[in-house]
């Protein structure tokens, strides 16, 4: 996340969380709430820990540009 400009990731998340523990569930609960393309979230829901190593920079990168084009229009 830090190579796309969001500084801290790690104090953000926890700061989303309020303490409280991260589970699978949670974060597709997290994931399904959030105001990206449908597209993103389907990314996000089908990433397994095999697959997101490179998708996950890739998927940043698409978020980031769908965020900015909503701003434009």
């Amino acid at each position: 996340m830090r190579r796309i400009g969001v500084p801290e990731p790690y104090e953000k998340l926890k700061e989303l969380t309020g303490g409280r523990a991260v589970t699978k569930e949670s974060i597709r609960e997290f994931i399904k709430g959030l105001d990206v393309p449908t597209e993103a979230k389907t990314g996000l829901l089908n990433m397994t820990p095999d697959s997101y190593v490179g998708a996950a920079v890739e998927l940043a990168e698409s978020i980031e540009m769908a965020i900015s084009l909503k701003f434009i229009c």
